[in-house]
C-alpha cells in the first residue's frame, strides 16, 4: 500500500539534485549509479528510494603480472578430479551439505528467497543512536527518494531529527539480509548496515593480563593530563593516508627512473611509564602552542 503524501512545497536538494513540484530539475548531475532500488516501509507508508555507496577506498591497486614479460595473466582454477584447468565461465556455486556432497544454486534460486526485505527497507523499531555501539556498524549508504516519495522521505527524516532517534530495519541486497539503521545525515538519510549480535566476537575470548595492569594514582593523573592536552575537535579533513601518499611518490620515482632510498629507522627508546607520559605532555603542549601561534589560513572567496 503506497500512501502518496504529495510533493514538497519547497525545493529540496540532495546529491546535487533539486526536487520540486514537477520533479527533478534539469542540468543537474546526480551521483553514480544506484546499487539498489526499493522502498522504505514505515508503518503503512511506503517510500520509494535509491541507495548509493557513501564511501570509497583510496587504496592503490596492483595487477599480478608474469615476471618474465610483465603482462597480466589469466586467472584459472585447477580441478584435481578432472585433471584440467577451468575458467570463470565453468564455475558454479555449491553448498556443501555433507562431506564431499554439494547442492548447486543458480541466480534464479537466490531470487526465489521468500523475504519481503528483498525490495524493502523494513523498519521495525526506533531507538536512540547512543544505544547502538559503533562495533555494530558495517558499511554506509546514502538514500535518495524517488520523485513520488520525496515528501514522506523528508517527513521521516525530520521526525527522526525531532525525536533524536534512528530507525532499526532490515534490507536484502548483495546476497544477504542486512540488519541496518537509518539516521539523518546532512540533507538526507544515511543507511548503515550492521553486524548481527551473533556475528560479534565476545571480549571474553581475549586473555587480558589484568593482574599486571595495576598502576599508581599519579600515573592515572598524568594520563588524564595528556588526554586533556591533546583534546581537540575531530576534523576528518586533517587526516591523510600517509602510507598511500608515500607509496604514490615511490611509484612516480620508479616511473621517472629515480633511485629510491629506504628511510632510516630510528631505534625505539625504552623508558619508564611516568617519563614517557611527562615527555608526551610537554610535546603536546608545544604542538598546541605552535598551532595557536600559526597564522590562520584564509580561504579565497570567503
Amino acid at each position: 500500500m503506497l500512501i502518496n503524501l504529495g510533493a514538497p512545497a519547497k525545493f529540496k536538494k540532495f546529491c546535487g539534485v533539486l526536487y520540486n513540484e514537477v520533479g527533478l530539475s534539469e542540468g543537474v548531475v546526480s551521483m553514480a549509479r544506484a546499487i539498489w532500488k526499493g522502498a522504505i516501509s514505515f508503518g503503512m507508508v511506503v517510500i520509494p528510494v535509491k541507495m548509493y555507496t557513501a564511501t570509497e577506498s583510496k587504496s592503490l591497486s596492483f595487477n599480478l603480472l608474469h615476471k618474465k614479460c610483465l603482462k597480466k595473466g589469466k586467472q584459472m582454477r585447477y580441478c584435481p578430479t578432472c585433471e584440467e584447468f577451468f575458467g570463470a565461465e565453468d564455475t558454479v556455486r555449491g553448498y556443501e551439505y555433507a562431506k564431499g556432497k554439494y547442492v548447486v544454486l543458480t541466480e534464479s534460486d537466490f531470487r526465489k528467497v521468500p523475504v519481503k526485505t528483498m525490495h524493502t527497507v523494513e523498519i521495525s523499531a526506533f531507538v536512540e543512536s547512543r544505544e547502538i555501539d559503533p562495533l555494530y556498524y558495517r558499511s554506509s549508504y546514502y538514500l535518495e527518494p524517488e520523485e513520488l516519495g520525496a515528501k514522506p522521505f523528508f517527513l521521516l527524516r525530520e521526525a527522526l531529527v525531532k525525536t533524536n532517534r534512528v530507525a532499526v530495519a532490515k534490507v536484502t541486497f548483495q546476497g544477504k539480509e542486512h540488519l541496518c539503521c537509518l539516521r539523518p545525515f546532512e540533507g538526507t538519510l544515511m543507511l548503515h548496515t550492521m553486524y548481527y549480535h551473533d556475528e560479534i566476537r565476545p571480549v571474553s575470548d581475549l586473555v587480558l593480563p589484568l593482574e599486571q595492569a595495576k598502576f599508581a594514582p599519579e600515573e592515572l593523573e598524568m594520563a588524564i593530563t595528556l588526554i586533556q592536552a591533546m583534546a581537540t575537535k575531530f576534523r576528518p579533513e586533517e587526516y591523510q593516508d600517509e602510507y598511500r601518499l608515500a607509496l604514490e611518490r615511490i611509484i612516480q620515482a620508479k616511473i621517472q627512473g629515480e633511485e629510491i632510498k629506504a628511510p632510516a629507522v630510528s631505534p625505539s627508546k625504552v623508558t619508564d611509564l611516568m617519563s614517557a607520559l611527562k615527555a608526551s605532555i610537554e610535546a603536546a603542549k608545544k604542538k598546541a602552542a605552535a598551532e595557536e601561534a600559526a597564522p590562520e589560513e584564509v580561504i579565497p572567496g570567503q
